[in-house]
């Protein structure tokens, strides 16, 4: 008994270290030869930076496809947490619309992100609301149609 609680201690012990180790996972573009930061403002174009970078993340709605974004996200989760970003980085690099030029390359980070806000106000439907006793008691009754003879639409067969 004296040697099996040292070893018990032990295991305890590590089991309660594994248990405070996140659990981390990438997710999006992963730079593989070129980092988007090796891309070159007026030497590189949309033809390059694809066959440097691949295809990107996004593309801008705004501006057409003038922008394109790579994006990587780090997240942490611990144990049963919900999980947490740790780390963001957004490329964009913008093109020339005439020549497709490379015009711009920006990095931002998780702090240069914002928060929104979102509205909680609902869209109404179309319909009414219906009571506890109405929802309870609306399909007592339903399909107890009358059997007739006649083969009418909407009336039970015969049985």
């Amino acid at each position: 008994m004296a040697r099996i609680f040292p070893v018990l201690t032990a295991l305890a012990a590590a089991t309660a270290v594994a248990a405070c180790a996140p659990t981390v996972g990438r997710n999006g573009f992963q730079p593989i030869d070129v980092m988007p930061a090796d891309i070159q403002a007026g030497t590189d174009d949309k033809s390059t930076v694809l066959a440097k970078l691949g295809s990107p993340s996004t593309t801008s709605v705004f501006e057409g496809e003038n922008v394109w974004y790579y994006i990587t996200q780090t997240t942490e989760q611990y144990t049963f947490n919900q999980a947490q970003v740790s780390q963001r980085s957004v490329t964009a690099i913008t093109f020339n619309a005439g020549d497709d030029k490379v015009l711009e390359v920006r990095e931002l980070d998780l702090e240069a992100g914002e928060q929104i806000a979102m509205n909680a106000r609902q869209t109404p439907t179309r319909g009414r609301q219906l009571t506890i006793l109405e929802q309870l008691l609306g399909n007592v009754g339903r399909g107890q149609l009358p059997r007739t003879e006649e083969n009418v639409p909407g009336q039970r067969r015969p049985d």
